[in-house]
């Protein structure tokens, strides 16, 4: 019985292939709740041990004890992303417990609801610094370590907003997702020869705790705009993160792949 809940929580099954994550090291930011969240929890079902990040220590607790509850080991990292002083813990923990990390999520984010006549220059700095400055800072952080394993996977959560502008994208955050898909086709090239990966997944409209705040009729007009008529779900993004750091992905690197439903193509 017990071998059996093992393979369960340690294997991971696509298309006939097992992908386990045992003994594999895993960073994500912006990890306290939603896609970060699932992320999370999604490589601790399937072995990881976890380091995770975000800035409220009530919500990072709760995912710890969620996390142990799955059988992994989580390490929690309160602060943001972008400040040199969370990287930096971060790297001390994996230098204390690992000397290791085999992937890295980085899905630190945020986005104003402002245009661009009424977007402030800190508007605009805090947007960049969160979803470009911080992936940009965890990556140098943790790439030493990857060099010295001769491997690692590193994926940026993006959006498929850095692709379109839309009614309710703002100037910074499609800014700062187009300039994190640059990062990852960069990083990817100089990052070729130490066999490290790096990805970028684009999220279309996606259920969290923000679309619960929707009203009816907005909610309908989003769901008319996706070809699939649907709202992904956080799973739909941690699967393809759990793929995209496989072995299963090993000639995978430099790409950002959207899931979004389609919405690209209307």
């Amino acid at each position: 019985m017990f071998i059996f809940k093992t393979c369960i929580r340690f294997t991971y099954n696509i298309g006939g292939i097992i992908l386990s994550f045992h003994n594999k090291v895993v960073v994500v930011t912006g990890a306290t709740k939603g896609i970060g969240r699932e992320i999370a929890l999604t490589f601790a079902r399937h072995g990881a041990s976890l380091i995770v990040n975000g800035r409220n220590r009530e919500r990072l607790a709760a995912l710890q004890n969620d996390i142990q509850n799955e059988g992994s080991t989580c390490s929690i990292v309160s602060g943001d992303a972008s400040s040199p002083e969370t990287v930096n813990q971060i790297k001390e923990i994996i230098n204390a417990k690992f000397q290791r990390v085999d992937v890295l999520v980085n899905n630190a984010g945020m986005n104003t609801r402002t245009p661009t006549l009424q977007t402030t220059l800190n508007d605009w700095e805090n947007v960049i610094r969160t979803n470009l400055t911080s992936a940009f800072l965890t990556s140098q952080s943790v790439l030493p370590f990857m060099i010295e394993n001769k491997q690692g996977v590193i994926i940026n959560i993006s959006s498929t907003t850095a692709n379109t502008p839309h009614k309710n994208a703002t100037p910074a955050y499609g800014a700062s997702k187009a300039a994190l898909n640059y990062l990852t086709m960069h990083l990817a090239y100089e990052m070729a020869c130490h066999n490290i990966r790096v990805n970028a997944i684009c999220p279309g409209p996606i259920e969290t705790d923000m679309t619960e705040q929707w009203d009816d009729t907005y909610r309908e007009k989003v769901i008319n705009g996706v070809p699939l008529k649907r709202l992904g779900d956080t799973s739909d993004v941690a699967e393809m993160a759990l793929f995209l750091a496989s072995e299963q992905a090993s000639f995978i690197t430099g790409q950002s792949i959207h899931v979004n439903g389609g919405t690209l193509m209307r």
